[in-house]
Parts: C-alpha cells; sequence; structure tokens
C-alpha cells in the first residue's frame, strides 16, 4: 500500500517500484488522501482553466485512473478535500474543512479501515516533513504513521473493520540530493544540459539534510510505466519539463532506483536492502 496526499504524486514518488511489483503480481494499492482539488494548473501547455475546485477535482480523478491503469495498480481514494499550497509572509490560514485541519483520529480513520481490509505487508508514504512542506503531505506522513501503529489494535478504531498489522513502513525519497547530483554531474560530463542545475549548486540544496537510505529497489526496466503515468496527470506535468529532461538511456545507467527508507520493520531484515519485502518472502 502506498500513501499519497494528492493524485500525481503516486507517479511521482516510487512509481516504478509499484509498476516493478505489480508486474511480479503483487496486489498494490494506492490510497490517495485528497482529491486535488486546489491544485494550480503546472503545465503550461494545458488549455486555460478557469473552473471550480469540484471541477477541477473532477478533471484529476480521471488523470488518477489513467496513471493508475499504466501503473498496473489499484487505487483508492479517502476522501478528504485538498488544503492548497499556502504562500505568503504571514501563511495564510488553510481552508476550513481542508485535510490539513483534521483531527489526526478523524483523518486516520479511514486510512485505518483501508488497511484492515486490503491487508498490506508493506506501506509506504512520505518521512515526517512531507519531503516538502506542504501541509497535506505532512498530514499524510501522520495518518500513515498512525495507522500502520494502530491498525493491528483491536481496542483502536473499533468498527473499522478486523484488526491486521502490517510489517514494514518505508518513507520514499522521490527526489533525494544523491540522486540528483549524480544525474546532473552524468548529464554535464556527457555535454548535455542538466535540468537540475541550478538547483543542485544552490544554497538551499548544499544546506538540506539527507535522509539515511536503506532500501535501493532496481526498477529501470519499467521507467516507460512511469512516465505514462506522469504524463497521465496532465494537469500538473510538463511533457517538456524537468520530470522528462533526462535520456532514459543516462538514468538506467547511472541511477536506476527508486529510494526508500525503512522507517519500521516487525520482521528480521539485513539493510541495505534491495526489495521491500526482504524479511516476508518466504
Amino acid at each position: 500500500m502506498a500513501v499519497h496526499a494528492h493524485p500525481d504524486d503516486e507517479s511521482s514518488k516510487g512509481a516504478a517500484t509499484t509498476a516493478r511489483y505489480a508486474a511480479q503480481g503483487v496486489d498494490v494499492l494506492i490510497v490517495t488522501c485528497t482529491g486535488g482539488e486546489r491544485g494550480d494548473i503546472l503545465n503550461p501547455h494545458y488549455p486555460p482553466f478557469s473552473g471550480t475546485p469540484e471541477e477541477m477535482g473532477r478533471i484529476r480523478r480521471a488523470e488518477m485512473a489513467a496513471a493508475a491503469a499504466a501503473l498496473g495498480v489499484r487505487q483508492q481514494w479517502l476522501g478528504f478535500v485538498d488544503s492548497g499550497l499556502p504562500e505568503g509572509d504571514p501563511l495564510p490560514p488553510l481552508p476550513e474543512g481542508s485535510f490539513g485541519l483534521q483531527p489526526l483520529e478523524d483523518a486516520s480513520a479511514p486510512l485505518v479501515a483501508a488497511v484492515r481490509a486490503f491487508r498490506p505487508h508493506v506501506i509506504t508514504t512520505y518521512d515526517p516533513t512531507g519531503g516538502y512542506p506542504h501541509p497535506d503531505h505532512i498530514m499524510t506522513h501522520r495518518v500513515a504513521f498512525e495507522a500502520f501503529h494502530a491498525a493491528g489494535d483491536p481496542e483502536r478504531y473499533r468498527g473499522a473493520g478486523e484488526p491486521w498489522t502490517p510489517s514494514k513502513l518505508y518513507y520514499n525519497h522521490g527526489f533525494s540530493m544523491k540522486r540528483l547530483r549524480t544525474v546532473h554531474e552524468a548529464m554535464i560530463a556527457r555535454g548535455l544540459e542538466s535540468p537540475f542545475g541550478e538547483w543542485v549548486e544552490s544554497r538551499a540544496a548544499r544546506e538540506m539534510p539527507e535522509r539515511e537510505v536503506t532500501t535501493l529497489v532496481p526498477v529501470a526496466e519499467f521507467f516507460e510505466q512511469r512516465d505514462a503515468a506522469l504524463r497521465a496527470h496532465a494537469t500538473q506535468i510538463d511533457p517538456e519539463g524537468f520530470f522528462f529532461g533526462i535520456p532514459r538511456e543516462l538514468e538506467r545507467e547511472v541511477w536506476p532506483w527508486d529510494e526508500y527508507e525503512l522507517a519500521e520493520s516487525r520482521v528480521p531484515t539485513a539493510l541495505p536492502e534491495d526489495d521491500l519485502f526482504a524479511g516476508l518472502r518466504g
């Protein structure tokens, strides 16, 4: 089970991993906490849009269905409303009723129910920072962490299904600085323009703390499915943007993995790993 904040997050973080396991016959479920209703149009090639958040939500649901089909996975909505990304100094309050303002147990209850119904052995989500400081990403970490610990406890979330205890919790690292620098340096060495140049050379990048990577999942064979899922999110992903600025043969050569941090394991496993199911396969 991969728990994400918005439609498109599943395609930019760990998508090739989910495609790999689905192709191997693993039952993979993407859980999307919000509908992405307050997302901006980030693709400059997308037609102008002036609709309501509800209309944007319908578009993003259709995009999500296409992305899930490209990855070969199942997908479930938790049903919360996108908080939007607050901007300004000071930051404005989040919209009333949005995901980021929900009490933890209210936000976690439907995910606990989903865990108990789906019965995953492995859950992936974001680290405590959310990967970046979007309120929905931070809340997604909180509810996934809560569900991992509470779903197996019969005294908690009564009425949300029969208890189920997942075995492993991972944080995905879709944009680690080590990966970006490795790819950037390989592009420069080949005389190519790197899409990450300004970023990896910035002060912010130099000062960014690196979280531990415990698990590198080989996924080079599934870049095509990942890219198809990204393109499915036409409101968000520029088909000529930085996601597609790296020649895939170069990426397969210098960084053919998805990165994860093993946060907790209830089964013995040896680090580093190359499989999210390490310690679970008989």
